[in-house]
């Protein structure tokens, strides 16, 4: 039997649309891309509806600039009865030199929710490295 998939991974490329005015990513747009990435990677675990019940200590820690690449990697890293944690990070790349930097980690507790839309039990496969 295979285990759940435990991890969730997307690309996007800062445009001058998703920036501030220093020409970095804003924030809003970078909790945006984590949130939809803990939510891709705990929907693949579950195998169910899920929603974002709260978002933890989100640090950002480098710059993402303009025309740099962004790599989006969610993992799911405990799982409660109906919850789960999913641990997300921003690293940026440079298109041209190829140099990739961690810039931003946070914790996302995702919840499974049911038809009715109330708690329900999470069935994926419960150890997660």
């Amino acid at each position: 039997m295979s285990s759940a998939p435990t991890e969730a991974r997307m690309m996007d490329i800062v445009f001058p649309d998703h920036t501030n005015h220093l020409g970095t990513l804003f924030g809003g747009q970078a909790l945006a891309w984590m949130d939809k990435a803990a939510f891709i990677a705990a929907s693949r675990y579950a195998r169910s509806t899920v929603v974002t019940a709260r978002s933890e200590q989100v640090d950002f820690s480098r710059p993402i600039r303009q025309g740099q690449l962004v790599e989006t990697i969610a993992r799911v890293v405990a799982v409660g009865r109906t919850s789960m944690q999913v641990e997300v990070e921003l690293v940026s790349e440079d298109l041209l030199s190829g140099e990739r930097q961690t810039c931003t980690r946070g914790r996302f507790v995702m919840i499974a929710l049911d038809q009715g839309g109330r708690p329900r039990t999470v069935t994926g496969a419960r150890s997660v490295a």
